[in-house]
């Protein structure tokens, strides 16, 4: 066996264990606490009281115009100069939270306000009150375009969990430094760390598409 297929090997397992143990929990876990707060941030901007708007765009500005790599340090290794202390874990949950949930909270933003306005008429032509067409009406079309770039925020999540190996969280990446730490072959090791990231986002992307097809289906006549 060939000396760099001989490590790859041998470096398989630890990896794929350190990306299904931490990898894996990591982006789930923040994905569904992101987009909460997305969707709460989204709908704050929308209808809450004017003090509450500036707040969330105020939230909304900061995270996207700072770079997620910044945002860990100072939850990590800023916030102890103030008394608040987190393990590696919560500051990184915490960290990738607070970004996706700015960024998806403007995905649902815009995908509510692309829903026509001919179903807001609708619904109030039905009698619903605003809070009831919001609700039983526009959330479920928005949500339905939300859907495909929503799903590449997860995506791009899944590679973006690389960066909590700078507060210590033992996840896939870093466990591929501490094998570089001991065998000195950074380009095998980071190649196979990114083929794994690759299959992962893969599974992702096919299972997106199967979502897709399912939300919305390709009208029979349109086959041809």
């Amino acid at each position: 066996m060939p000396h760099w297929l001989n490590i790859m090997a041998d470096s398989f397992w630890p990896l794929l264990l350190a990306g299904l143990k931490f990898t894996v929990p990591l982006t789930l876990l923040t994905f569904v606490s992101g987009i909460a707060l997305g969707f709460v941030t989204a709908l704050t901007r929308l209808y809450a009281p004017t003090p509450l708007v500036w707040l969330a765009r105020f939230y909304v500005w900061v995270i996207r115009g700072t770079p997620m790599l910044v945002q860990l340090f100072i939850i990590f290794y800023g916030l102890p100069k103030v008394g608040i202390t987190l393990d590696a874990w919560p500051a990184a949950l915490i960290g990738f939270t607070l970004n996706v949930g700015a960024y998806s909270s403007e995905i649902i933003r815009a995908a509510i306000g692309a829903v026509p306005k001919g179903q807001w008429e609708a619904a109030h032509a039905l009698g619903m009150t605003h809070w009831q067409a919001l609700r039983r009406s526009i959330l479920p079309q928005g949500l339905r375009i939300a859907v495909p770039p929503l799903a590449n925020t997860f995506i791009a999540l899944l590679k973006d969990t690389a960066l909590a190996s700078v507060v210590t969280v033992p996840e896939m990446f870093q466990q591929a430094q501490r094998i570089v730490a001991e065998n000195y072959e950074p380009l095998i090791l980071y190649v196979e760390v990114a083929l794994i990231y690759l299959a992962f986002s893969t599974v992702l992307s096919v299972l997106q598409d199967k979502l897709e097809q399912r939300l919305n289906p390709t009208p029979q006549g349109a086959r041809a």
